[in-house]
């Protein structure tokens, strides 16, 4: 039996796939029965499509593969707190479980400014557990955007001299 820091890992694993092709580094899995049935990672910048968030397009993979909207013993892995887009995927396509690494305090909605996922105003409510594997998690995200803010400071200056 493998552990949420196991499925966690792979979900980092995605998270940098992003990275190497300049995306917010945020990965997802989906697994059933110890199994990964779907994985992704961020591809907004590089489809230039809002709605594609890691646990998104995770989640339409994992309903192809099954062959159903209802993810219902499902666990889903992220390695950053869903925003509210992606939580209320989550709660409609009626995932059991959600681990995510990193809270988000500017759109987490699983515990941290809001939990749409625990919601008991909705007709499915999803268990959520946080913080795991959550330094590793919000290293790669702080990573990122240091070395995005250092690349605009060297390309300001470039065109400043120009």
């Amino acid at each position: 039996m493998y552990t949420d820091e196991y499925f966690m890992s792979l979900a980092i694993r995605e998270a940098k796939k992003a990275e190497e092709i300049d995306e917010v580094p945020i990965g997802a899995v989906i697994v059933v029965d110890n199994k990964v049935i779907a994985s992704a990672h961020n591809f907004r910048e590089t489809k230039q499509r809002s709605i594609a968030h890691a646990e998104l397009l995770a989640i339409d993979k994992a309903c192809k593969k099954i062959g159903s909207w209802r993810l219902e013993g499902a666990t889903l892995y992220v390695t950053l707190e869903p925003c509210p887009m992606c939580a209320g995927a989550i709660v409609l396509s009626r995932v059991e479980r959600v681990v995510y690494g990193a809270s988000d305090p500017k759109a987490g909605c699983a515990g941290t400014l809001m939990n749409l996922l625990q919601e008991d105003r909705f007709n499915h409510q999803a268990e959520v557990v946080a913080g795991v594997l959550d330094q590793e998690c919000g290293n790669l995200l702080s990573n990122f955007f240091k070395k995005i803010r250092k690349q605009r400071k060297v390309e300001k200056q470039q065109k400043n001299q120009q």
